[in-house]
């Protein structure tokens, strides 16, 4: 039997069963969680499985307090005996690995830098290397003087695809002045345009393949290098991600360029403003798939086919109005599309089978049950999928499909746990997580989820309550065990009940419930979350004068719009939260995101916009309110943040304090700023919402 026919059979078997436990007898749990078990946590973000199966290589993040941030290192585990090797020990930002067709050698992008004008490779640019699967010397493959944006390896090992930006100003009328001060900073005019190479790696003979006025997001090679496909925009500015990107897949032997027709995702979409991701070959070459994303609307997977030098494009049937999300991958050898999608709080693993110029294919469950992926590997015999699973009482690990065993065919099929990258966890008190459920005021049933107290028992409340809002909107909590500085597991452990409610918009609770949310921001998510905390006090749990609310991003956002609606809050944490809508459309990286919940832009909706706005109804706060902010954040810019604390501290009285990232965007990646908002968030909330003196908020 092909193990391509093998692969299909083990996933079939594991969507009609759910999934198992590691074996053993757990430790004790009798760890109190503190701010500082955050910083022992180690964040997986990449797998990569070995072609024969038999490795998962894996990029691990460890906090490290000298670097003030997260470095990245490559690892690799051998499924049989669950070893683990780490490779790479250099504050180089390890990541992307790839995996030589032998299985002897791991490709990876990396920053290495070495004292004083090291020439390339240890000049601190990203640069390609390769380290043996058993470890030893980390090679150098590419030496470039500037970084490697992006890279992939050939199905046969012997070419290296890589692309590289060179800074390139317009020759208009212009063009003289934006050149002779160079050193400004320019609205449009200078780009830097992307050029696509290929390096032989057995002559080590470079070729540059494209270098056109375009620049490369991503871009993904068929097996036999006959065509390369590229998601491409004319400028690098993120605003042209949503609208303006396109594929263009270029012909090896030719060296034409053909763009793929784009009027299923835009002229036919109901935005025009889609992010194109994921482009991913089948097998053979001649199907294309990827994935369109849009603020506010269900992202949808799309397939071109090729026959010669055109593509037929088609939009396939996502089961069951399901959220994709995450990456994408062709089943090797087969007519079958693999992907990850969200599912009422879940993250499973689904499959497209036989997909083909005149069937859109069926879709199918691969990984039914209470199953949070984020992400998967397939070997390229088709034989091996390992999984990136979070769960209830571990962070985020490896797993492998197992199907039932030869003696007994009867068996379940399972997840085998190849990894423990947080021991420390298994003796955490570990909060008690469940899904609630209400009903909006206009009928519309929501869910969220839910922490309570490691040690709670009904009856024990009501409990101080902390409502942790998620970002996007278009995403959702999931129904998994997470640490993280937005509220979850900290809370919890000091005696809070924590909810993060999935609000209206959210994704994974089908399309209506995405896009309801479609010109009535600050309406329905505000009567949604305000529903859910009515819900937790009729059940005792929440007690409603002792009430916070925090959000980051989207979450900020709404935490704008909660305490300009309700004086409920005794306190409140905004991050990096809109303030203004029109402004947010004025001064943010995606301006397609207000756009499409605005239903127009801001000289034709200036009467929505204005009601979206908080800031037109923040004489109503009494909340004191902490707000935290990136000095460099694209996204939300500062402005919002500055004008919120402006109207609360200098024109309303209201208790607040404005901390500022210095060189920080949208996310707070340094362990100090992290550290920084942990401790003012617990100290601020406890001191408001629970009475605690200065002295007593924050224990050291």
């Amino acid at each position: 039997m092909p193990r391509s026919t093998t692969l299909l059979l083990v996933l079939a078997m594991v969507a009609a069963a759910t999934p198992g436990a590691v074996a053993g007898d757990p430790p004790a749990r009798d760890h109190d969680i503190t701010i500082d078990d955050y910083f022992t946590q180690s964040y997986i973000s990449t797998i990569a499985t070995s072609p024969d199966g038999r490795h998962v290589a894996y990029v691990e993040g460890r906090w490290d307090k000298e670097l003030d941030r997260r470095n990245m290192d490559l690892w690799v585990v051998e499924i049989d005996s669950k070893q683990v090797r780490r490779l790479t020990f250099d504050p180089a930002s390890d990541g992307s690995p790839s995996w030589s067709p032998d299985g002897k050698w791991i490709y990876f992008r990396a920053s290495r830098k070495r004292g004083g004008d090291e020439p390339a490779p240890y000049n601190g640019k990203a640069q390609v290397w390769r380290v043996a699967v058993d470890g030893g010397a980390i090679v150098p493959v590419t030496r470039l003087p500037d970084s490697v944006d992006a890279y992939a390896l050939s199905a046969s090992g012997h070419t290296l695809y890589y692309t590289v930006s060179s800074k390139q100003t317009d020759e208009d009328q212009w063009g003289a002045l934006r050149k002779e001060f160079d050193d400004l900073e320019y609205g449009h005019g200078v780009v830097e345009y992307s050029e696509l190479w290929a390096l032989d790696l057995r002559t080590w003979r470079s070729e540059k393949l494209v270098d056109e006025r375009r620049v490369i997001g991503a871009f993904a090679v068929t097996d036999d290098e006959r065509r390369i496909a590229m998601v491409t925009t004319p400028t690098a500015e993120l605003i042209v991600n949503e609208g303006w990107s396109e594929v263009d897949v270029y012909e090896r032997g030719t060296g034409k360029i053909l763009r793929v027709d784009s009027a299923l995702w835009r002229e036919a979409a109901p935005s025009p403003y889609g992010w194109i991701v994921g482009p991913t070959w089948s097998s053979d070459g001649n199907r294309l798939a990827l994935r369109v994303d849009f603020d506010g609307y269900p992202g949808e997977l799309f397939v071109a086919h090729f026959d010669g030098r055109d593509a037929q494009v088609m939009k396939l049937t996502r089961p069951g109005e399901v959220s994709v999300e995450g990456q994408m991958k062709w089943v090797p050898g087969t007519d079958d599309l693999c992907f990850i999608a969200e599912d009422h709080a879940r993250a499973r693993l689904y499959r497209i089978s036989g997909i083909t110029a005149d069937a859109t294919g069926t879709p199918a469950t691969m990984t039914p049950g209470d199953v949070v992926l984020q992400g998967f590997s397939i070997s390229a015999d088709a034989f091996t999928v390992a999984v990136l699973k979070a769960g209830l009482d571990h962070t985020p690990d490896i797993f492998v499909l197992r199907p039932p065993s030869m003696d007994d065919p009867d068996q379940a099929p399972r997840f085998v746990r190849i990894t423990s990258i947080n021991p420390q966890v298994n003796t955490w008190k570990l909060p008690q997580i469940q899904i609630v459920r209400w009903t909006s005021p206009d009928g519309t049933p929501v869910e969220g989820i839910l922490e309570l107290p490691h040690d709670f028992k009904t009856g024990d409340g009501p409990l101080p309550t902390l409502v942790s809002i998620h970002g996007g909107p278009t995403s959702s909590s999931k129904y998994q065990f997470r640490y993280w500085i937005y509220g979850h597991t900290l809370y919890s452990s000091r005696g809070w009940a924590v909810f993060d409610p999935n609000y209206r918009g959210s994704t994974g609770y089908g399309d209506k419930f995405l896009t309801d949310l479609i010109e009535n921001k600050n309406n329905l998510d505000v009567q949604d979350i305000l529903a859910g905390v009515d819900k937790l006090v009729e059940l005792g749990i929440a007690d409603p004068d002792r009430l916070a609310v925090m959000g980051w991003s989207n979450g900020g956002y709404l935490t704008n719009c909660l305490i300009t609606a309700t004086d409920r809050f005794k306190a409140a944490s905004s991050g990096a939260g809109v303030f203004d809508t029109v402004m947010q459309w004025s001064i943010e990286d995606t301006p397609g995101h207000v756009i499409n919940y605005s239903g127009g832009l801001p000289w034709e909706r200036a009467k929505k916009m204005h009601e979206t706005s908080p800031l037109y109804s923040v004489d109503k706060v009494v909340t004191p309110t902490v707000i935290h902010v990136g000095e460099n954040d694209e996204r939300v810019p500062v402005e919002h943040s500055r004008s919120l604390h402006r109207a609360l501290h200098h024109y309303l009285d209201v208790p607040s304090e404005l901390v500022v990232y210095p060189g920080t965007g949208h996310g707070l990646r340094k362990l100090t700023h992290r550290q920084a908002k942990l401790k003012w968030d617990l100290k601020w909330l406890e001191y408001y919402v629970l009475g605690h003196s200065e002295e007593d908020a924050v224990p050291e």
